[in-house]
């Protein structure tokens, strides 16, 4: 069952073998996102489905970062979007968030700061601040100046996050970027893996009025993005950690072929066991591929549309 792309349980129907047919199960298939749908509105009237899910127990701020982010999976037509992210029961520092329209895909991630409550207070308060200044009509220098107020203003510099700000143009690829000391941004195109070197400015909430500045990459149809955000510390711009960035560009290469919904997860496991000296406690992983627009599909229901241009050759 899925909303969205998002998985949110598995629908399991006996059937006799002579009503196992195609047509059969394309109408369960459609009866289990109904039903996916149902169980969401559920979701906010009731505990049952999340008590049943669970494992254990949340701690309390792991209980806030899932109340607050948006869920861990998103697609359209132009893309395929999912993420994941350890530890999930006590963690509390994580920021991700997503928005989708016709014109545009925007995308917020986040380092976490720590498993403790201080940590979730501060990413409740940015995403909070991004959000708001997104609902106003804000661009992506808006929203970070924004947020940045927001935090220098409760926190005086004492807390600050490393956020990562992008919207996809979802006619032609081409994204702007906010990199306010961001997690790191890997493209897997074709064979080739590769970090992608953005200019880094600083965090969120570090230093009063800070100004920030947008900058430029496109995206072509086949393309994957993964981000990497662990609580690692701040490298110098430029230098990063090479060690980790060897285990990153291999986990990446080595789930080449692993679909979007499944890449995260297999990210992390595999910079378990090769990263060197082991991944921070909190660490987000986030897989973007994205197919471009077919020419004359419509972004909101991906139903033929003359009067839409495909992305241009490249």
């Amino acid at each position: 069952m899925t909303v969205r792309g998002e998985r949110c349980g598995v629908l399991v129907v006996v059937l006799p073998s002579d009503l196992a047919t195609p047509a059969v199960t394309e109408e369960l298939a459609d009866i289990a996102e109904t039903l996916g749908h149902a169980l969401r509105v559920a979701d906010r009237h009731t505990d049952l489905y999340r008590r049943t899910r669970g494992a254990r127990p949340l701690s309390v701020p792991a209980e806030m970062q899932w109340g607050l982010l948006p869920g861990q999976a998103c697609t359209g037509p132009e893309f395929d979007l999912h993420a994941y992210w350890e530890p999930s029961y006590t963690s509390g520092g994580h920021v991700l968030d997503w928005c989708a329209t016709e014109q545009e895909l925007t995308l917020v991630v986040a380092n976490g700061t720590g498993p403790d409550t201080p940590s979730a207070l501060v990413s409740t308060l940015a995403l909070n601040a991004i959000r708001n200044a997104r609902r106003a009509g804000l661009d992506l220098v808006g929203q970070a100046s924004l947020t940045d107020q927001a935090l220098y203003g409760q926190h005086r510099g004492e807390r600050s996050l490393s956020a990562l700000l992008l919207s996809f143009d979802r006619a032609t690829g081409e994204v702007r970027v906010v990199d306010a000391g961001s997690p790191t941004v890997w493209r897997d195109r074709g064979t080739v893996t590769e970090r992608i070197h953005l200019e880094r400015q600083l965090p969120l909430g570090m230093f009063e009025d800070t100004v920030y500045a947008t900058q430029g990459l496109r995206v072509l149809p086949g393309d994957r993005l993964v981000f990497v955000a662990c609580d690692r510390g701040e490298p110098p711009p430029d230098a990063g950690d090479a060690a980790l960035d060897r285990s990153v560009r291999r986990a990446i290469g080595r789930t080449r072929r692993t679909a979007c919904a499944d890449t995260p997860r297999a990210v992390v496991r595999a910079l378990r066991e090769k990263a060197p000296g082991g991944l921070p406690d909190d660490v987000l992983v986030l897989c973007l591929d994205w197919h471009g627009r077919s020419a004359g599909r419509s972004p909101a229901t991906g139903e033929d549309r003359e009067d839409l241009p495909g992305p241009p050759a490249v």
